[in-house]
């Protein structure tokens, strides 16, 4: 048992390699990262932000964090598929722990996200967060933005989150507009992919529909994401509800017609020449889960993106 280890997110004696944790046993951090708040010599740092005040319909978000790190525990294994390596072995990821939110001031919300967010971004670590519904994604684009500058938003959502915003508005559905309005993200090399609802304005980002979703291939669709972003600096933002129900009922609007689990992560996993500077999974509700479904497919979108990162870290070494 000496090669065991257990709680291996408080008792990690570093950053770097695989726990060998029970997947039934242990403290769950994501993926049994050590949790910490120090960020030196760091890759890459998971920060949750458990928050769900600006939903429009189901509220249940702010667990999201909690439910995707326990589904994450089963993926800490030596390789990750299909990445074909242990993702900890040459990267150092860290889980940063959640936002400290007060939950009586909401006003205050998007700035302490944002700070937290701009601490990490600082140190050179690349920043994954679990949300939380979609209006985080806003104080993490402004964190991002503000050391990258406008960047691309490439978007897995079965809404555009277009709708209007008058800048002081706490609502998961209209942080696109802001970021558009604010110049914090370019619309002419944005995407949406999955989209299956009605929004007055699109700001000329470009559109893949629920149904052409379907009818076009994972690699077809991730050569035009590609094209479309070509080397812009980007970031990264899946909504669970981009998947149809059947894959993820655990989330707060979810819309049918969508695409499975299956196809979507396919795709993730073809957009490894995408210059990713951050990214986030949101609206995970795992109050109207079954068998932790919705967890497990945001765990897995997770993980990906860590993948993702480790394979272009393996590049520039």
């Amino acid at each position: 048992m000496a090669s065991k280890s257990i709680d291996n997110a408080f008792t990690a004696k570093a950053v770097r390699g695989a726990a060998t944790d029970p997947t039934y046993a242990g403290a769950l951090s994501f993926m049994r990262r050590k949790f910490s708040k120090s960020l030196k010599n760091v890759d890459a740092a998971v920060l949750g932000i458990p928050f769900d005040a600006a939903v429009s319909n189901r509220p249940g978000a702010r667990f999201g964090p909690q439910a995707i790190r326990r589904a994450s525990a089963i993926f800490d294994n030596d390789p990750q598929y299909p990445f074909s390596r242990d993702l900890f072995e040459k990267m150092a990821v860290i889980d940063y722990g959640d936002v400290l939110l007060d939950y009586g001031n909401h006003q205050k919300t998007p700035g302490m996200i944002e700070k937290e967010a701009a601490k990490i971004i600082a140190s050179g670590a690349y920043l994954l967060g679990l949300g939380g519904d979609h209006f985080v994604t806003w104080p993490l684009l402004k964190a991002h933005a503000a050391k990258h500058g406008s960047l691309a938003l490439v978007h897995f959502d079965a809404h555009q989150d277009t709708w209007d915003d008058d800048g002081k508005r706490i609502d998961h559905g209209s942080f696109v507009c802001r970021a558009v309005r604010e110049g914090v993200i370019d619309p002419s090399h944005s995407i949406q992919i999955g989209i299956r609802t009605h929004a007055p304005e699109d700001f000329g980002i470009r559109i893949l529909h629920g149904y052409e979703v379907e009818d076009l291939s994972a690699q077809t669709i991730a050569d035009r994401i590609l094209a479309h972003v070509g080397r812009k600096p980007c970031y990264l933002t899946f909504d669970i509800d981009c998947l149809d129900p059947a894959f993820a009922p655990g989330t707060g609007t979810p819309v049918a017609g969508g695409p499975s689990s299956a196809k979507m992560l396919s795709v993730l996993r073809k957009l490894g020449a995408l210059d990713i500077r951050g990214s986030d999974i949101v609206e995970v509700a795992p109050a109207y889960d079954h068998a932790d479904i919705t967890a497990i497919a945001g765990a897995t979108v997770a993980m990906y993106m860590l993948g993702l990162r480790a394979e272009k870290l393996a590049t520039r070494t």
